[in-house]
């Protein structure tokens, strides 16, 4: 089964790519990688929330949030090589904008993760690395990048 028949089957459509807010592009090919920016929780070209988890943003907030970002991240993964052409993924990186003592960012990142295993599977399993940050571009409360592998 390809990955975006998968996506179907999940009743999951990838959204328009976000737009860039600053100099970069939404992701790059080097060889056999593509790296993503970092993606925030755009929904329709609108930031779905600004603030602190922990605070503004409760952490099941954050995580649906999380998932969010995953998915704008393989939008610009599809929207360069086409989704079908990943061949697993290899790492994720997710901020999350901490309010003072919060420190369950690796359950919240578990919503970009989650959603990942959920369309690739084995494929999906990958490194990741969940950082608590003071401020995100925007006020965002969540950030994800992606790097994955892909296919000749």
């Amino acid at each position: 089964m390809s990955w975006t028949a998968r996506l179907a089957e999940l009743n999951v459509e990838l959204p328009e790519v976000a737009a860039p807010v600053a100099a970069y592009v939404p992701a790059v090919r080097t060889g056999q990688l593509v790296f993503t920016s970092g993606q925030l929780p755009f929904v329709k070209g609108t930031l779905a929330a600004t603030g602190k988890v922990g605070g503004d943003i409760s952490p099941e907030e954050a995580k649906a949030h999380a998932r969010t970002c995953a998915l704008n991240a393989l939008a610009a993964v599809d929207a360069l090589v086409g989704l079908d052409s990943v061949v697993r993924v290899v790492k994720l990186v997710g901020f999350v904008a901490s309010a003072e003592g919060f420190t369950g960012q690796p359950a919240v990142i578990n919503g970009a993760s989650d959603l990942l295993g959920e369309v690739f599977g084995e494929a999906g399993r990958h490194a990741r690395a969940a950082v608590g940050v003071s401020e995100l571009p925007l006020g965002a409360p969540v950030e994800v990048e992606l790097i994955v592998e892909i296919g000749e």
